[in-house]
């Protein structure tokens, strides 16, 4: 990874790493490593594994002290749902994350860079850099950043099909994913998905699959149900 690269993407994230090789292992997928063979460790399954680690710390104490009168039951489960593979998939899509990691020839050709295993992975493997260069506090800073800002609506968004399906009933309405087109080649669709609420459109997105089109779109019916309440 050249230093520019380096540069743009500390921009992008409101960090500028002491010791940039920690970065450049964070964004290493082991696919990479293996196609350059590279050493085992030369990749960002250690870092992710710590970030991981300081992720859940964080995010326990931030769910902790905003919700004082929910139990440990409660708090678990909400904790779940704020670190889960597509919420920290969508993080990391909003930081372009995808953008900057190194992969091997075969994750490349088939969309690695937008698959939520992989991004949610390089998303903790980032924490486990900036956690290594800066400590604990500067880890912190990253993660509420950009993780926990409005983490209440991303948490929507992972789940927004369900949402979504409750508003519904509620209204005695029925909900129908319309697929509206796809395009580009087999090993990496986009595919095009509407939502209909009693045969009126709502809302429409786009999804590297049909389940995650037909998520955006809900999300996006959501939004614009909610600016006309």
């Amino acid at each position: 990874m050249d230093q520019e690269k380096i540069l743009e993407f500390e921009e992008r994230i409101g960090y500028r790493f002491e010791h940039p090789d920690l970065l450049i292992t964070a964004l290493t997928h082991s696919s990479y490593s293996n196609e350059k063979r590279l050493n085992r460790y030369e990749n960002n399954e250690r870092l992710e594994f710590l970030g991981d680690a300081v992720l859940e710390l964080v995010s326990s104490e931030f769910i902790f002290r905003g919700n004082p009168k929910k139990p440990e039951g409660d708090l678990t489960r909400t904790r779940a749902r704020y670190v889960c593979e597509p919420t920290l998939a969508l993080c990391a899509r909003e930081i372009q994350l995808g953008e900057y990691l190194r992969l091997g020839r075969g994750e490349e050709m088939t969309g690695g860079r937008d698959r939520d295993s992989i991004l949610s992975d390089a998303m903790e493997a980032t924490i486990g850099a900036v956690y290594l260069d800066g400590g604990f506090s500067r880890a912190k800073e990253y993660i509420e950043k950009t993780i926990l800002k409005d983490i209440e609506k991303k948490s929507l968004f992972y789940d927004s099909k369900t949402f979504l399906q409750e508003i519904a009933q509620k209204r005695h309405a029925e909900l129908q994913y319309e697929l509206l087109g796809e395009e580009g080649p087999d090993h990496n669709k986009v595919f095009q998905v509407g939502v209909l609420m009693d045969g009126k459109k709502l809302a429409a997105a786009y999804g590297k699959t049909k389940k995650k089109a037909e998520q955006a779109a809900a999300y996006e019916a959501i939004l614009l149900l909610e600016s006309k309440e």
